[in-house]
């Protein structure tokens, strides 16, 4: 039977993947690790760096499901393959609005805040450039897109030149994009906002469903269009928001992974959106890992942003091509 239909088997094979996969980045590292002894010597620095690493998968898990449910909840919206976060500008605005905030403060609770509010301006900013009679067209909301990664960039380098120090630093690493050591304090904040954002959309699920059949046809159904709109932009924002504060841009997350979830699970969002966050989460983590683990010779990493952007860069690529040859 085809897993699309049996979503429930998907979804426990994914949850093994993750599995695996947190498991893969708690061991890659610049130091080996005594196993023995950071499992049963509580005070051994072996327990030190295991707990270091796993704080980071948890954070780099975390940031996967919320761009990849993210991008799943701004495509069912928008009816278009093309909804991603990053490529939507939405994560730029996000970026921005941190950055914006770190120059005043380095409360991580203040910072998602402004993520947030950069997110959801930037969404409703490019779903009205590309909305056209009524329609959102494909082309617009890509080059609205365009528009607005190109204007977020150049504005983060701006600050970037003109913050001191240490600020200066953290606004690169929301240019580069970057899963970095984290206070447990901050990866909470994170989790938190993230675990709310992505409960908001769970519960949306049948209203995704239906608007996927038009906006006219999920009227009829009684389906409240703009209001379910507002707040599925609002719920992909917060999560979106909160990751990216704190992370930075990683692209094409949101893009890859909602395309593969559907052949696994079907369109069913019930359980599309578990499944792009246990798939999100697994890629991510191993991204971070891979990261870590290609340069390690050179006692240096990539930003994982850069992996992904060479992983999601022809993917959209072979979206458009399929696009026109629909059209």
């Amino acid at each position: 039977m085809p897993a699309a239909r049996r979503p429930g088997l998907a979804l426990a094979l994914l949850s093994a993947a993750l599995i695996v996969c947190a498991v893969i980045g708690i061991a890659v590292g610049a130091t080996p690790v005594d196993w023995s002894r950071a499992i049963f010597d509580a005070d051994s620095p072996a327990r030190a760096i295991l707990e270091a690493r796993a704080l980071r998968v948890l954070l780099g898990a975390v940031t996967g499901a919320a761009l990849a449910s993210a991008g799943c909840a701004f495509q069912a919206l928008l009816r278009n393959p093309l909804g991603d976060p990053f490529a939507l500008g939405v994560s730029g605005g996000a970026a921005l609005g941190a950055a914006l905030a770190v120059m005043v403060t380095s409360g991580a609770l203040w910072v998602s805040g402004a993520a947030f509010a950069g997110a959801l301006t930037a969404a409703l900013l490019v779903v009205v450039l590309a909305r056209a009679g009524g329609a959102i067209d494909a082309r617009a909301l890509l080059l609205a897109g365009v528009v607005l990664n190109t204007a977020t960039s150049a504005a983060l380098s701006l600050l970037r030149a003109a913050l001191p120090g240490t600020r200066a630093q953290r606004t690169l690493s929301l240019l580069l994009g970057a899963v970095s050591d984290e206070s447990p304090t901050t990866v909470l904040v994170i989790s938190s906002l993230t675990v709310a954002g992505w409960v908001a959309l769970f519960g949306l699920s049948k209203s995704m469903d239906l608007l996927g059949l038009g906006s006219d046809a999920a009227a009829s159904l009684g389906v409240s269009v703009r209001k379910i709109e507002l707040l599925v932009f609002a719920a992909g924002s917060l999560v979106v928001g909160a990751v990216v504060s704190v992370c930075g841009l990683v692209p094409f997350v949101g893009l890859v992974v909602p395309h593969y979830a559907r052949a696994w699970v079907g369109g069913a969002h019930k359980s599309l959106l578990p499944a792009c966050a246990l798939a999100g989460a697994s890629l991510l983590v191993l991204a971070d890992a891979a990261a870590r683990g290609l340069f390690r010779v050179l006692a240096t990493e990539a930003p994982v942003g850069a992996l992904t952007a060479l992983l999601g860069a022809p993917f959209l690529f072979v979206v458009l091509r399929a696009n026109r040859r629909v059209e």
